[in-house]
């Protein structure tokens, strides 16, 4: 059974670096790709970045929404079956729950809120 667990959210200043983790079980990370999504009060939820598998060799392996590229970095640790969110220059429109994602499953999501 696929397990997703996100942590890292909280309350943040603007600007500053806030990193995101999920811990994933139950099925052989190192060969899927990992998603982040969030969602917003009242808003859809939105794609903010994915990174390929480790058998993905064909150049840069990230993608990221437009929203948050340049600023926000998604990386992996396939020995601890961990991806991260490392979320620079934080801004309050950054405020919203982080859901980690592989296809059909979903962690119960982290949130992140940004306010001075």
């Amino acid at each position: 059974q696929v397990h997703l667990v996100e942590s890292g959210g909280g309350w943040a200043q603007p600007g500053g670096s806030l990193t995101l983790s999920c811990v994933a079980s139950g099925f052989n990370f190192s060969r899927y790709s990992m998603n982040w999504f969030r969602q917003a009060t009242g808003k859809e939820r939105e794609f903010v970045a994915s990174i390929a598998s480790s058998e993905y060799t064909f150049g840069d392996n990230t993608r990221y929404g437009d929203s948050v590229k340049g600023r926000f970095t998604i990386s992996r640790d396939n020995a601890k079956n961990t991806v991260f969110l490392q979320m620079n220059s934080r801004k309050p429109e950054n405020t919203a729950k982080y859901y980690c994602n592989r296809k059909v499953s979903w962690g119960q999501g982290t949130q992140v809120t940004v306010s001075s």
